[in-house]
């Protein structure tokens, strides 16, 4: 699937071919700490299948396997743009905020469950408002 995407403010956009079916939502904590949020969804592309403009800024993290990993972001206005081991870059993990089809993008497994949330593995318990200003039902 040809997929596009960019930061926040438009300083830095993509275009990728990914295949949908490894859409994953990832619980760990490295994940919530570094996004402020209880997960977050990735899908993988190879690296020959994207196409990227603009200079993101990185982070090299050392995940709980040893490898370590550059996040990549942008530095103006802070959007996660994607991940990868920073020893090899054939495979970039595209973080799902930040591609304009993510509707289209269903996740189909949830790794590092262990640190998710409790809460979050069943949201349709939470009342739901389609905006601020309107109360939850």
């Amino acid at each position: 699937m040809k997929i596009d995407g960019c930061c926040h403010c438009g300083r830095i956009t993509y275009e990728a071919e990914i295949n949908p079916d490894y859409v994953i939502i990832c619980h760990c904590t490295d994940c919530q700490t570094v996004s402020g949020a209880p997960y977050r969804a990735n899908v993988p592309v190879l690296a020959a299948n994207f196409k990227l403009r603009g200079e993101p800024k990185t982070y090299v993290k050392i995940a709980s396997s040893g490898n370590e990993m550059m996040l990549a972001f942008c530095g103006n206005c802070g959007t996660s743009l994607y991940s990868g081991k920073k020893d090899d870059p054939s495979v970039f993990n595209l973080r799902l905020g930040a591609v304009k089809q993510r509707a289209e993008l269903t996740p189909k497994a949830q790794y590092w469950c262990r640190s998710a949330m409790p809460w979050a593995m069943d949201l349709a318990r939470i009342p739901q408002s389609p905006d601020q200003r309107t109360p939850p039902r």
